[in-house]
Order: structure tokens, then sequence, then C-alpha cells
């Protein structure tokens, strides 16, 4: 009988690359995909340590496994447990103490070894294995093709990064920047397309400080590398995903208004509109210069929208503070949002600064800015109702003969709709819109 994983993922889009290209290796080693955790040989959490309880969001998660493990033992079945990504990176050796039953931990700069791994643990050789190395060697030189699931396909082309921002684990989790060659690239991309793919999300933690090397050694940018992934046959939609405010440069700037496939929806995380407290932050880039950049987005492609990423309750941050987030808010309007009360990283700068903001009062902040960022996207939503957009259908929805896509912004839309339409693009003309999706007509 051949075995079986599921593999739970947390947090951020690299994340989700990440699980994928696990889940690649597993079914080249002869597994299969798992509809549940009760059914799987293996089980693996691949995990993000960027938000509060992180770690025991996942201790908790094991406990269950746990249950399940020893409910299947009684059975005579065998259950591997493992454990991935940026908590086992910040948490180290405390894994396999907290949860002894635990049989395997790497970062996720290391998971291309999980099929050693898996071979050492099943011929009993080790057991309670952690790697938490940054190794020389890159891992996308060891992972199997990529191949898509669907038509829309994340491509990571950059890990890490060197900002240290004060509040974030990224740099000591995914260690210091690193590209991928443009020909990598590349060529992950025309096998994305060949399988099905029709919309390619370029990925990095920092993805336009991007400075991989072109094959004559020349190293080259974010933009180079667009321009060269829109000359590619079948590609319809470019996105990428997640850029730093100081690092948007002419040349990217030129790729909104040139390129025709390169998406109308970009996200540019702020995380404050105050000065004192971006510099707190260790962000290089100030009010003023962020909204410099989105004016020059906007001027090379008028259509262009806007989401971003906020901190509320930041140490130090005052009323007035506060209020120039607002202020930043309603004079960038943004159509999406992603929006959080600082937490604590145990390692960062930020921990351990002075002027902790309550969590009474973060909580009110937060709540006030999500109404507004709420009531924005609301308000773009509801101006698309009679627009008819190009849909990329993506899923099932909860309806018989319903799909769920995404317009060029971003946003869900459910539809009725033949399941011969899913991984494809459609005109469909929107009828209704709530805060969270809109609804459509194929035409």
């Amino acid at each position: 009988m051949e075995e079986k994983y599921f593999i739970k993922t947390y947090g951020c889009q690299m994340n989700v690359y990440d699980s994928h290209r696990m889940a690649m290796m597993l079914e080249d080693m002869g597994y299969q995909k798992a509809q549940n955790q009760s059914e799987a040989d293996l089980v693996l959490f691949n995990t993000c340590h960027i938000r509060e309880k992180a770690a025991e969001k996942l201790f908790s998660d094991l406990g269950r496994a746990l249950i399940i493990k020893n409910e299947r033992a009684e059975r005579g079945l065998k259950t591997i447990i493992g454990v991935a990504g940026c908590v086992v990176q910040a948490e180290d050796e405390q894994i396999l103490k907290r949860a002894p039953y635990v049989d395997f931990a790497f970062g996720p700069l290391t998971y291309h070894r999980l099929p050693e791994i898996l071979k050492q643990i099943k011929n009993k050789k080790e057991s309670g294995v952690v790697d938490t190395d940054f190794p020389p060697e890159s891992k996308f030189d060891f992972l199997p093709e990529n191949k898509a699931e669907g038509g829309c396909s994340f491509l990571a082309i950059q890990e890490g990064c060197n900002n240290f921002c004060t509040y974030c684990v990224v740099p000591y989790t995914r260690g210091v920047e690193y590209s991928r060659p443009v020909e990598d690239v590349i060529k992950e991309a025309k096998k994305l397309i060949a399988t099905g793919t029709l919309e390619i999300n370029l990925l990095g933690q920092n993805v336009n400080s991007y400075h991989g090397e072109d094959q004559n050694g020349k190293e080259r940018n974010l933009a180079y590398l667009l321009n060269k992934m829109a000359e590619l046959d079948g590609l319809k939609r470019l996105r990428y995903t997640t850029s730093y405010p100081a690092d948007v440069d002419d040349d990217l700037i030129k790729c909104h208004h040139d390129i025709g496939i390169l998406m109308p929806y970009l996200h540019l995380p702020v995380q404050s509109g105050s000065n004192k407290i971006l510099k707190a932050m260790n962000r290089r880039h100030t009010r003023e210069t962020y909204i410099e950049v989105v004016q020059k987005l906007k001027a090379a492609n008028p259509k262009l929208e806007m989401s971003s990423d906020f901190i509320v309750g930041f140490p130090g941050e005052t009323d007035e503070d506060f209020e120039e987030t607002m202020d930043l808010v309603n004079k960038i309007q943004y159509i999406q949002a992603f929006s959080f009360k600082y937490s604590k990283r145990p390692g960062t700068p930020a921990a351990t600064m002075e002027n902790q903001v309550p969590e009474k009062i973060k909580k009110e902040r937060l709540d006030i800015l999500q109404t507004r960022l709420f009531e924005l996207q609301d308000k773009f939503n509801q101006k698309c109702v009679g627009q008819v957009f190009d849909v990329l259908f993506e899923q099932n929805g909860r309806h018989k003969g319903q799909l769920i896509g995404r317009t060029p912004y971003m946003q869900n839309v459910h539809a009725v709709a033949s399941s011969d339409m899913m991984g494809k693009i459609k005109q469909v003309k929107i009828l209704s819109a709530t805060t969270n999706s809109l609804t459509g007509k194929v035409i």
C-alpha cells in the first residue's frame, strides 16, 4: 500500500511555495497526498514565526498529531511527524525538547534534504533529526522540476532579507538575501507554463532587491527579470510579492507602464505613516518617499491599485503617530491591506524597547484602522459592479456549479461556471459586491 503525506502550512506565500515543493519531493518518493491528517503516514507542519504565539500554535497542533499517531499505532500503523520552516529555525532544539515524539525538524533553507532524512528515519539509522544549518549550497539546486497545480503558480526568485527591521525575525530565520540566477527562474517558469500555468507570482521576502546573475555572470535587477518573463509564450499574467518601498527604482516603475501582462495591483508594505515610528522600525523609507513612490507608480499605470501591511501599537507609538497612519491610508486609498497589532518577537530589538504600548490601546487602534481599511475595500469593490474583468478561475465554490476566481486586482469572484473553465481566464461581468468578494456572470 502506498504511503500518504499530509502537510499543514502556516503563514506567508513563500511557505505555500515551499510546501508545494516538499509535496513534489514526497510524490517523487512514491507518497500520495492524504485528504486528512488521520490517514497520513507522514505529517509535516510547515511553520511561520512572524506573528505572535506562532510556536504555541505549533505545539498545540503537535499535541493533536500525537493523539492521532497513538490512535494509528493501535491499528498497527506507523506515523512520522516532522516540522519545517521558520519556527524550527528560531526554536532549534526546543522543538524536540517540548515534543520528543517529533521525528525530525528542519529550517526553511534545508528542506531539500527531506528525502535523505526520511530514508535515515525509515532505516532506523537516526531519529530526532534537527537541521537548522545555513548551508553554502542553494536548496533550489536540489529540488525537483516544478510543475503547475493550477492556472496560477508561485515561483520563488529571492530569499532572505538584509533590512533587519527591528520587529522582524526573517533575517534570522531565512538568512541574508539570496537571488536565483535568471536562467534558473526562466527555466522553472517555462516548466510551469508548459504544465498549465497562466499566471506567475514571483516571490521573495524582499523580491525587488532581486540581483540574480544572467548567463554571462552579470547581475540583473527585478525589472530585467520581469521583462524576460514577459517574453515567455503562454504567460498571461505576471505579479511579484513582497516589495520593499526603498528598493522600488525607476526601472521597476517603468515596468508597470511597459509590460502589459504585469497586473495593475501591487502589494507595497508601509507598516506605519509616522516617520518617527518608521525610523524606530529601521525602515529605509519615510512617509514622504513612500507617497512619492506610489505617485510615480500610478503615473506609470493609472489603473494601478495598492495594498499594504500595517503594524499598530509599535513601541513608542502615540495617538499622533497613529493619526499619521490613518492620514496615509486616506491619501493612498488602499483597495486591500493586512493589519496587525505589534507583537514581540524574541531576539528582535523592538522586543526590548521602552514605551511598549498597552494591549488595550493596540486593540482600539487596530479596530479603527481595520474599519477604515474595510470601508475602502468595500468602496472599491462596489465600483467594480457593472464592469467586466478577466477572471482566472482557481477553485470550486461552495455551491454546485460555482467556481471562484481572481480579478487582476486579486479580488475573489464567485460565478456559475462549468468545470472545464477551471484554470482558465474568462471574461466576467460583476453583478454584485461585498467587502470580501464579488459575484459575477461569465460572458
